[in-house]
């Protein structure tokens, strides 16, 4: 079921599925909410995109630290689900291999598959990335570019970007040798290729050969930088998972992310009751029917046992690590963010209307109100509910109006009040904790009015359009909040759902008005 109300607006990542539960489509944000809500927003979509809603069933999203991060998870989802609607919006240039090729004077070239007599290093998650290291590599250690060796030097000669072997300024047993220093930053071996290249510029500059050391130093100054730019990158040759939870009035919620050489794979949600050993016996039964990684971050400390029985499973010793600073807290922290809003961003709304409202209990159903007509004729009214800050469709009401001749919102929203309210009355069924209105100060004194005729005390408020002002009864000056506060953000959600909900009854009366 698709609830774009839940989603939040961070950055990451948003996976569209259809009726199967298959992934249709990955896609990226800055803020999850705005782009996913733009796909139901648009009128003119192409015929593409238009088939992509139709098969839409459910959403599910990631949410990252940067739009950066959400941009590297994009194309390792894609590369795993391949989605059907993502097949034709792949950038080529990702996932690709640096080759280093077979020639008398080997080249650096972009691979897309493992093909020929060359040496293949990667692939590489982030094209970004990729063309950064291709690009520091030509350029510090001068090497040819071109395809074919040409009879004289060309201009990258003369901008000092290519040693020349075209015309025998460098020999090919030198060109080897940077070609093996290449072989060893590819290969994750700059440490080592750095304590080399400074034991060789100290040995020159003591044979008084400046030149040369010159360019050994500026050899060593480059590689350094990309060791520090790397690092940033944070691109690791094993696998990890990192688990984490919060327990809540005796529940525990629990996710865990997996981690494919550095970068955010797959995510797991899970809600079972507390229980002392809780932890333990998660991750013992996770793990027997789960790979288990060489790497596990975790919030707390497990037994002797436990890790004893990963690597006895694993066949390998595998790492348990309980961070408290640096990037794997990081990591375990955004874990962490994403259980709050996955689990709790619609109760944190709730929390804050009460807070706003000083309303004595969290207002766990909401039910707002809503007219629409077009110049008085085919006037209906909706209401919508909200229980624990989702919306809760099953209990959704269309009223058509009875009562009340020409545009007079103020009266429709007191038959509305009066026919629902009285209805539960008669039912003896549960009562809302909280009833908004779509109006101002006229449709919130006709709600007021109406449960009291009918002998109900509920908490109501009416929020205005113009201002987006809060009335309250009894309050002679209206409530406002900040723009971007969460109590004012959620009233305006219920508000503008109500609102749509009441437009598309009307349209449909229209319709069938047309027809008869």
């Amino acid at each position: 079921m698709i609830n774009l109300c839940t989603l939040p607006p961070n950055p990451g990542c948003y996976l569209f599925r259809d009726t199967e539960k298959r992934i249709i489509y990955v896609g990226k944000a800055k803020n999850l909410k705005k782009r996913v809500k733009s796909y139901f927003q648009k009128k003119d979509q192409d015929p593409k995109t238009r088939s992509l809603i139709n098969a839409l069933d459910s959403v599910e999203f990631f949410i990252t630290d940067t739009e950066v991060e959400a941009l590297i998870l994009e194309n390792t989802l894609i590369k795993k689900h391949q989605p059907k609607y993502n097949i034709n919006l792949k950038d080529a240039k990702t996932y690709a291999f640096i080759e280093l090729t077979d020639e008398v004077f080997p080249r650096l070239l972009i691979a897309r598959q493992k093909q020929g007599m060359g040496k293949y290093f990667g692939p590489f998650v982030s094209a970004l990335e990729r063309d950064h290291v291709l690009q520091f590599l030509n350029r510090t250690f001068a090497l040819r570019t071109c395809r074919k060796l040409p009879k004289k030097v060309c201009l990258r000669y003369h901008l000092q970007l290519c040693a020349a072997p075209c015309i025998g300024v460098i020999s090919q047993e030198e060109y080897e040798k940077r070609i093996r220093n290449v072989r060893l930053i590819l290969s994750g071996k700059s440490t080592d290729l750095l304590k080399k290249l400074q034991q060789e510029m100290a040995r020159k500059s003591q044979s008084f050969d400046y030149e040369h050391a010159l360019v050994l130093r500026n050899q060593i100054t480059a590689i350094q930088h990309l060791q520090e730019h790397q690092k940033m990158q944070r691109q690791h040759i094993f696998d990890e998972d990192i688990v984490s939870y919060l327990i809540r009035d005796g529940t525990v919620y629990l996710m865990l992310f997996n981690i494919y050489r550095g970068t955010l794979s797959t995510k797991n949600e899970y809600v079972f009751d507390f229980t002392p050993d809780f932890f333990e016996e998660f991750l013992v039964q996770y793990y027997s029917e789960n790979p288990i990684p060489s790497e596990v971050i975790v919030p707390q400390k497990p037994s002797d046992s436990l890790a004893a029985f990963l690597t006895q499973k694993r066949k390998k010793k595998i790492r348990i690590i309980v961070p408290k600073k640096g990037t794997k807290k990081q990591l375990l922290d955004l874990v962490g963010k994403n259980i709050e809003i996955t689990f709790f961003g619609d109760l944190s709304k709730v929390e804050a209307l009460q807070h706003q409202l000083n309303l004595q209990e969290p207002p766990q159903v909401i039910e707002c109100f809503d007219i629409s007509h077009l110049s008085g004729t085919s006037m209906v009214g909706s209401m919508v509910q909200y229980r624990n800050g989702k919306p809760d469709k099953t209990n959704y009401r269309r009223f058509r109006i009875r009562t009340v001749e020409g545009v007079d919102d103020v009266a429709a929203i007191a038959e509305v009040v009066r026919r629902r309210y009285q209805r539960l009355q008669l039912e003896h069924a549960p009562l809302p904790q909280l009833i908004i209105i779509d109006g101002g100060v006229g449709q919130l004194h006709s709600a007021v009015c109406e449960l009291e005729n009918i002998g109900m005390k509920i908490p109501l408020i009416s929020i205005a359009k113009h201002f987006e002002e809060i009335y309250l009864p009894g309050q002679p000056q209206p409530l406002r909040l900040g723009k971007k506060e969460k109590a004012l953000l959620f009233i305006r959600e219920i508000r503008d759902e109500a609102h749509r909900f009441a437009i598309a009854y009307n349209r449909l009366l229209r319709k069938k008005e047309l027809r008869s």
